[in-house]
């Protein structure tokens, strides 16, 4: 498949999704963008899976956006009225979805990104809580190049996540930009060797998957809902979160076990 879910036994409660076209530079046509829909959806759907990672096959490119030679065609096949078949009709509908463009994954992700990042796969990243990256990784934005807007999740969360100048830079030059550069606007966490990458994926992920699901939960949440609030309303609105988790049979859980020095036993109630 084009786009893989698994559950590695290794990583209890983590999700490992990985974009499968390495010949196509992991570009995105619409049996990819309609098998990242549906895996986002049983991530979302999964109350045992408590975090995901999301990867690209192969050394070179994490995700080079929409493949051009296919899915632009087929767009413009819909747009005049021709019929599609209902494979290719399905994928156009996914887009968004398969993005998590306008959508919330209620899961937190982290991105393994293993090579080049363009268009779609860098509005793709941006949904994601955490991103470690290979040295060899470049981020680029190339729609006003082509004529077109980014309509994914660029101009809506990059300036929300490394500030309005390093956000126009990328979005107005169409000049991609490397790992270190990535990592000092704050794009990327933190750049590792190749041979370093799914571990310190899988590493912040197990961290997450270990900590208190509804805690994980309504923290990122909240964090998503609170940034761009006043601050009044965002203090009142992390009581809204927070106050209700302090009579958890999870947080009394915690705190038994910070006090009897043992692991917790998370029930998500």
């Amino acid at each position: 498949m084009p786009a893989r879910l698994e559950r590695p036994d290794a990583h209890p409660h983590v999700a490992l999704v990985t974009i499968d076209r390495p010949e196509k530079a992991n570009s995105l046509d619409p049996p990819t963008l309609r098998e990242l829909a549906r895996a986002w959806s049983t991530i979302r759907k999964d109350a045992e899976i408590r975090c995901a990672v999301l990867t690209g096959a192969g050394e070179r490119v994490f995700c080079s956006g929409m493949d051009m030679t296919t899915t632009i065609p087929a767009s413009q096949r819909l747009a005049a009225g021709e019929r599609l078949d209902d494979a290719t009709f399905q994928g156009l509908r996914s887009v968004n979805r398969a993005l998590l463009a306008g959508h919330d994954l209620e899961t937190p992700l982290v991105c393994a990104v293993n090579g080049h990042t363009r268009a779609g796969g860098l509005d793709l990243m941006l949904q994601s809580e955490i991103r470690i990256a290979v040295p060899e990784a470049t981020f680029g934005l190339e729609e006003v190049a082509l004529g077109l807007y980014p309509t994914g999740n660029a101009t809506v969360l990059l300036p929300r996540q490394v500030g309005w100048v390093h956000a126009m830079e990328l979005l107005l030059t169409g000049r991609p930009i490397g790992a270190e550069r990535a990592a000092e606007i704050g794009l990327v966490n933190r750049v590792v060797p190749r041979a370093r990458l799914l571990d310190e994926a899988f590493a912040v992920a197990d961290a997450i998957a270990g900590n208190a699901p509804l805690a994980v939960s309504q923290t990122r949440r909240g964090v998503r809902e609170i940034w761009d609030l006043p601050l009044d309303r965002a203090y009142a609105r992390q009581e809204e979160l927070g106050g209700p988790l302090r009579r958890t049979h999870d947080a009394r859980e915690g705190q038994r076990a910070f006090v009897e020095k043992r692991p917790p036993v998370w029930k998500g109630r």
